[in-house]
C-alpha cells in the first residue's frame, strides 16, 4: 500500500497531462436532457423511483469537456477516496484553472473542502458551480450542508429547500427544519 506522500506524488504526476493541456474542450450542453430528467423526476412517487433518474443526472453533470478533464476527475476522486484531501484539492484546482466554466470541477473541489471542514471554501466553490449550472442538485445540497456546517442554518435551510424543489427525494431532506409557525 502506498503511503500518503507517495500517493500524493503519484496523483500529482498523473494530473500532469492536464496541466500540459492549456485549453479546455467545449462544455457539453446537456440542457435538453436535464430538462427531461427533471420532468421525469417531478413525476416520481418515492426515492426508489427517483434514484435511477438522479444517477442519470450525475452522469450528465460528470460528462467532462475532454479526456484530460475526465482523467482529472478520476484522479481527484481517487485521492479523495483515500482521504488525501491535499492532493485532491490540488488536482481539482488545476482542473478549475483549465476549465473554469465547467460546474463539476467547482463542485468536486467543494466536496473536498467540505470534507476538510473548510466550509467557507466549499461555499465559495459551490456558489461558483451554481453560477454555471443553477440546477445542479448536488451543488445545491452541498451548499446546504456547507452552510449548516458553517453555522448558517437559515441560509442552509433555504439552499436545501431549493434542492428539494428540484428533487424532493434527496436523502438530505431529513435535515429540513419545520417552517416556524406551521405544522407539516
Amino acid at each position: 500500500m502506498l503511503r500518503r506522500p507517495a500517493l500524493t506524488l503519484l496523483l500529482t504526476l498523473l494530473a500532469a497531462p492536464l496541466a500540459a493541456q492549456e485549453t479546455c474542450g467545449p462544455i457539453p450542453d446537456r440542457t435538453a436532457l436535464e430538462d427531461k430528467l427533471f420532468e421525469d423526476l417531478s413525476r416520481t412517487r418515492n426515492a426508489a423511483e427517483a434514484a435511477p433518474i438522479n444517477a442519470m443526472l450525475w452522469e450528465v453533470w460528470l460528462e467532462a469537456p475532454d479526456r484530460a478533464a475526465a482523467q482529472a476527475v478520476t484522479d481527484g476522486m481517487a485521492a479523495r477516496r483515500v482521504a488525501d484531501f491535499e492532493a485532491a484539492e490540488a488536482i481539482f484546482s488545476d482542473l478549475i484553472d483549465r476549465c473554469p466554466d465547467w460546474a463539476e470541477g467547482w463542485n468536486q473541489r467543494a466536496f473536498v473542502r467540505f470534507l476538510s471542514a473548510d466550509y467557507g471554501g466549499a461555499i465559495t466553490d459551490l456558489e461558483a458551480a451554481l453560477e454555471r449550472n443553477p440546477r445542479h442538485v448536488g451543488a445545491l445540497s452541498g451548499l446546504a450542508l456547507s452552510l449548516i456546517g458553517a453555522g448558517r442554518n437559515e441560509a442552509g435551510q433555504g439552499a436545501l429547500r431549493e434542492a428539494l424543489a428540484l428533487n424532493p427525494w434527496l436523502a438530505e431532506r431529513t435535515l429540513l427544519d419545520e417552517p416556524q409557525g406551521q405544522d407539516l
